[in-house]
C-alpha cells in the first residue's frame, strides 16, 4: 500500500480489508501501528462493500476470499490480482463467468499474467548492489514497477514469444506483465533501479554510461539455463504430455521422471515392473503415491493382442512373423514404450538409457516412420553463443542431397526454437580452395538449395572462422550471411561428433543433446548411461516436440 501510494495512488481512493473486514479509522479490534497508518475514513464495513464500483483488487489472502458476486458488483474493466498461492482468491475462470471484461492476473504459472517476485527482487537487487546503494527506498521500487510496465509494452521477441506457444505474448489483457523467465529482464530491469538510486542520492558509485552497463548485464546471461527456462515454461503452459520414460526401472530414470513431474512438465510413464519401480523409488527416498506418476508394462497392459496385430501387419513383409512382432511388444521396453506414442497412448518417449544410441534408434523406427529427413541436431552454448550443430548422429557420410536436407530441417527446427537460422556448411575449404571430393560435396549441396530457393540465410563452404566472423574476413564479402552463422552443418558425422565433444572437453562449452529430429513422433535417445538431468532434458525437448509448434 505504501508503494501505491508512493507511485502516485491517493490514500482516500484506498480500502484495505482483513479477516474482520474495512480498516477505517476509528476501528479497535484487531488493529497494529501498520493498518492503523493506511485506515480509511469510509463508512464501508465489509469487503463486499468495499468492492462496490471498485477499480482495483489485489488478493493477498487465501482461497475463495473473493466471491464472484463481489467481481460483477465492480467497476467497468475491473483489475483483479488474485495472488493466493497455490490457489487464488477467485479463479480466472469464474470471474469470467461473470465479468468478461475482467483484466486477471494470479500467481500461477498455468494462468495469464503470472505474478512472481521473481520478475523484481533480483533485479532489483542486482541494481542496487552495482550502485553500492544505502538503502532501497520508494523511488527505487516504482522505478522497478515502472521498469515491468515499461518491458509488457516491449515488441516481445521471437524467442520469447516462441517458448509460449499459443499464446500471443502482445501487450493486453492476457499479456500486462513480462513472463517470469523472459530474459531481458537482467538486462532491462536493474538500469532503472540504478539510474533512481542515483537520482535520490543513495548511490555511492555513479554509472557513467548506463549503455555500456546493460550490454554487461546482458553477457551475463547464461545461455543454456535461459534456453531450458524457455523451453520448460512452454511445456507448463501447454496441454500436458505425456511422456513414455521406456526404461523405467533404472534409478536415474526413476529419478528423472520424479524430477520431470515436480516440475510440472508433465505426466511421465515409467515401463518396467511396478514393485521394483517403487521399490528402487523408495530406496532413493521417493514417493510415487499421488504424485501422478504412471507405470505400465506389457504383462498389465490390455492392448497387446491390438498392438501386436497392429505392429504385425506394419512388419510381415519385413521378414517378421507375428511370433516374432509379440515377443517384440511383450519382451522389449523399446518397441512397447514406441507403440504406446505410435498409437496415441502417449505423447513422446525417452530412451537410451541402457543401449546404445544406433541399436535403441533401429528399434524406434521400426514401430514409427520417419518424416522427409532424420538428423541429430546438437545444440553448443559457448561465450554467449548458442550454435546449432548437424548432422550429430545419423548420417555417417552424406552426400550433397543429404547436406541439403540436413541444412532445411535444422532451419526449420531452429526456427521453431525460436531463432532466425544462419546456415554455414563447414569444410576444410574456404569457397574452392583447396578443392576436393568432400568440399565438392559441400558446393553441390548449395547449389540444391539454390534451386529449392529456401527462405533462409546459408553459406558455403567455409572453416569455421568464416562461418563464425564473416565481418572479420573482408576477402569474402561476397558471404551471404548477413551475421555470424548459428547452425553449422558438418560434412560428416565423424567431425560433427568429434568437434562438439571437444569443444565441451577442453572449452568449457555446454552441449545440448544430440536431439533426434524427423520422426513421426516425438522420440529422443539420450546417451548410454545418460545422467539425470541430461534425461530430464531430453523429455522436455521431447514434450516440446509434441506441441503445436511443432505440428
Amino acid at each position: 500500500i505504501a508503494l501505491m501510494k508512493a507511485a502516485g495512488v491517493k490514500a482516500e481512493n484506498t480500502v484495505i480489508c482483513d479477516r474482520d473486514g474495512v480498516v477505517y479509522q476509528g476501528r479497535e479490534h484487531g488493529m497494529d501501528q501498520w493498518k492503523a497508518a493506511h485506515a480509511t475514513d469510509t463508512p464501508l464495513r465489509t469487503m463486499a462493500e468495499a468492492m462496490v464500483g471498485a477499480d482495483v483488487v489485489l488478493g493477498l489472502s487465501a482461497k475463495g476470499a473473493i466471491t464472484k458476486e463481489m467481481v460483477a458488483s465492480m467497476a467497468p474493466n475491473p483489475i483483479i490480482f488474485a495472488m493466493a498461492n497455490p490457489d487464488p482468491e477467485i479463479t480466472p475462470e469464474d470471474v469470467k463467468s461473470v465479468r468478461s471484461d475482467a483484466i486477471i492476473a494470479t500467481g500461477r504459472s498455468d494462468y495469464v499474467n503470472q505474478v512472481n517476485n521473481v520478475l523484481a527482487f533480483p533485479y532489483l537487487f542486482r541494481g542496487a548492489l552495482d550502485v553500492r546503494a544505502r538503502r532501497v527506498n520508494h523511488e527505487m521500487k516504482v522505478a522497478c514497477a515502472q521498469a515491468l510496465a515499461a518491458l509488457a509494452r516491449e515488441d516481445v521477441p521471437d524467442e520469447v514469444a516462441a517458448a509460449y506457444r499459443g499464446r500471443k505474448l502482445k501487450f493486453g489483457p492476457d499479456y500486462i506483465i513480462p513472463t517470469p523467465f523472459d530474459p531481458r529482464l537482467i538486462w532491462y530491469i536493474p538500469p532503472f533501479i540504478a539510474q533512481a538510486a542515483m537520482d535520490t542520492g543513495v548511490a555511492r558509485v555513479q554509472i557513467e554510461d548506463m549503455d555500456v552497463y546493460r550490454n554487461a548485464l546482458r553477457s551475463r546471461v547464461d545461455p543454456s539455463a535461459a534456453l531450458m527456462q524457455k523451453i520448460s515454461s512452454a511445456v507448463r503452459g501447454g496441454p500436458n504430455k505425456r511422456v513414455v520414460f521406456a526404461e523405467g526401472e533404472e534409478l536415474a530414470v526413476i529419478r528423472a521422471a520424479w524430477g520431470f513431474k515436480q516440475a510440472d512438465l508433465g505426466t511421465p510413464i515409467l515401463v518396467g515392473r511396478e514393485d521394483l519401480i517403487r521399490q528402487n523409488a523408495a530406496e532413493a527416498g521417493l514417493n510415487f503415491d499421488d504424485l501422478g506418476i504412471e507405470i505400465t508394462n506389457a504383462r498389465v497392459s490390455e492392448h497387446n493382442v491390438e498392438d501386436t496385430d497392429w505392429l504385425y501387419e506394419k512388419l510381415q513383409r519385413r521378414g517378421y512373423l507375428r511370433r516374432d512382432v509379440a515377443r517384440m511388444i511383450n519382451q522389449d521396453r523399446n518397441y512397447f514404450a514406441a507403440t504406446l506414442v505410435a498409437k496415441g497412448r502417449a505423447d513422446a518417449m525417452v530412451a537410451g538409457v541402457t543401449r546404445n544410441f544406433n541399436m535403441a534408434l533401429k528399434e524406434v523406427q521400426r514401430v514409427l516412420d520417419v518424416g522427409d529427413t532424420l538428423i541429430g541436431l546438437s545444440i553448443l552454448l559457448a561465450k554467449g553463443r548458442t550454435l546449432f550443430v548437424a548432422d550429430t548422429s545419423i548420417h555417417e557420410l552424406p552426400d550433397a542431397a543429404d547436406l541439403a536436407d540436413i541444412a532445411v530441417k535444422a532451419a526449420e527446427t531452429v526456427r521453431r526454437l525460436g531463432r532466425n537460422p544462419r546456415v554455414a556448411f563447414l569444410s576444410y575449404s574456404t569457397f574452392g580452395n583447396p578443392p576436393g571430393d568432400r568440399a565438392e560435396k559441400v558446393r553441390e549441396a548449395i547449389r540444391i538449395l539454390d534451386k529449392k530457393g529456401v527462405d533462409f540465410e546459408y553459406e558455403g563452404e567455409m572453416p569455421p572462422e568464416v562461418a563464425l566472423d564473416p565481418a572479420g574476413h573482408p576477402a569474402y564479402a561476397f558471404n551471404r550471411l548477413t551475421k555470424p552463422a548459428n547452425v553449422l552443418v558438418m560434412p560428416a558425422i565423424h567431425s560433427a561428433a568429434i568437434s562438439t565433444k571437444l569443444v565441451q572437453a577442453l572449452g568449457g562449452a555446454t552441449v545440448i543433446g544430440p536431439l533426434l529430429v524427423g520422426l513421426e513422433k516425438p522420440v529422443q535417445i539420450v546417451s548410454l548411461g545418460a545422467s539425470v538431468s541430461e534425461i530430464i532434458t531430453a523429455a522436455t525437448f521431447a514434450a516440446y516436440d509434441a506441441g503445436p509448434a511443432f505440428q
